[in-house]
């Protein structure tokens, strides 16, 4: 009893602002998990379709579990890149550095769909992928600042990350793609049960190469899906005056395609469900539009406002912002409260701040270790250095 009157004397002395913040905290407690559904059912987007006579379904269930974990997902990138932003500007971040705001639901969506078995290839525009197909964001943040740590032993940077299943981060426009049909070759020779998606963006998909690798990808059936990211903006060239059609997902004539609500986290998982279960049946490749955006610009020495609005950005902001999309389902359907998802915001900043702490204090790769890593598995060997008399020894 003593203890009870204490600390209400204790409120009544700090004021009325810390009482009421007393008794949010003592109502958000006392909701428990059984307060929440457990699940929920959603209408999506239909996706339009060529030469498929049904598409994935257009009603999605999410459990709270899954919801929960999209939202830190997505949260934790989102956050991951603006953090990048902040380093770039202060210069501890440098050279090319592209950003995935906007595109969250994507990677999430993709992820959630396929199995970790199954294989990933993208463009430069791949912190997103780098960390949903598992390496943590203390190792991507310690590759972008060229540190020791990083998931590339800092000899990578921005666009060369690889983890398990993961294939980059890929510099060269379009290279990937190709790439990518490998893989997918090398899954069907070994006889496994594993799909690759090979990724781009409506800039690469006018490259000669894609088209090429389309045709082998269709003539031996490879388990492929071709997945073109239309976040609107080649650099800095809209999709209208790049492309003669921005019917992407129609790009492969004889592959079956769909285009899909890129912003939608629902839309993808249950699009790239439909694609694995079709490669996997043996029915061969097919190609994907995911219709996205992207807040920041090109790269980082891209304002992303000389060819496109402010009112533009803010427009899509505003109204197609794939966080927002879920929370707001997530709350409406009582897989959540607005305090739980705000906890979660808060956790996932002191995630981001330890990470980028730890990117900007962790040391260097010494000059010795310039020639590691060339190979995988094979013995020691020297690697010239700048002349003929300096002499670098690579280790796998």
């Amino acid at each position: 009893m003593r203890k009870m009157l204490l600390a209400a004397l204790s409120r009544v002395l700090q004021g009325p602002a810390a009482a009421g913040r007393t008794a949010s905290r003592v109502m958000v407690a006392s909701r428990n998990y059984g307060d929440f559904a457990s699940e929920a059912s959603f209408e999506i987007k239909k996706c339009d379709l060529h030469r498929l006579e049904e598409g994935p379904s257009t009603t999605a269930v999410m459990t709270r579990e899954e919801g929960l974990h999209y939202y830190k997902t997505m949260q934790t990138i989102r956050r991951m890149e603006l953090k990048s932003d902040q380093l770039y500007k202060q210069k501890i971040i440098r050279g090319f550095c592209h950003l995935y705001d906007g595109q969250e639901a994507c990677c999430v969506g993709i992820e959630a769909a396929i199995k970790p078995t199954d294989h990933v290839i993208t463009a430069y525009r791949a912190h997103g992928f780098t960390f949903t197909r598992g390496v943590p964001v203390r190792e991507i943040l310690a590759e972008l600042t060229g540190r020791k740590g990083g998931c590339a032993k800092g000899k990578g940077g921005s666009m060369h990350m690889y983890t398990k299943n993961f294939y980059g981060g890929n510099g060269i426009v379009g290279a990937q793609v190709p790439l990518g049909a490998g893989i997918a070759l090398a899954c069907k020779y070994f006889g496994k049960n594993e799909v690759c998606l090979a990724l781009y963006g409506d800039g690469a998909a006018n490259q000669g190469q894609i088209f090429e690798t389309y045709n082998m990808a269709a003539l031996w059936k490879l388990p492929c899906i071709f997945i073109c990211e239309n976040n609107r903006y080649g650099m800095g060239t809209s999709v209208e005056r790049a492309a003669a059609s921005t019917d992407y997902y129609k790009r492969g004539y004889f592959i079956p395609g769909l285009r899909v609500d890129g912003m939608d986290v629902l839309c993808v998982r249950e699009a790239v469900k439909f694609a694995a279960d079709y490669c996997r049946a043996g029915k061969g490749p097919l190609v994907m539009e995911l219709q996205t955006y992207r807040y920041h610009g090109h790269s980082m020495s891209d304002p992303g406002i000389s060819y496109r609005t402010r009112e533009e950005i803010q427009e899509v902001r505003s109204k197609s912002d794939p966080i927002t999309l879920l929370k707001d389902r997530m709350v409406n359907n009582n897989l959540a409260s607005v305090e739980e998802l705000k906890e979660i915001d808060v956790a996932v900043r002191k995630e981001i701040e330890e990470a980028a702490q730890f990117a900007t204090t962790d040391p260097e790769p010494p000059l010795e270790e310039l020639g590691h890593h060339i190979y995988f598995n094979e013995p020691p060997f020297e690697v010239r250095g700048p002349n003929q008399w300096i002499k670098y020894k690579s280790v796998s």
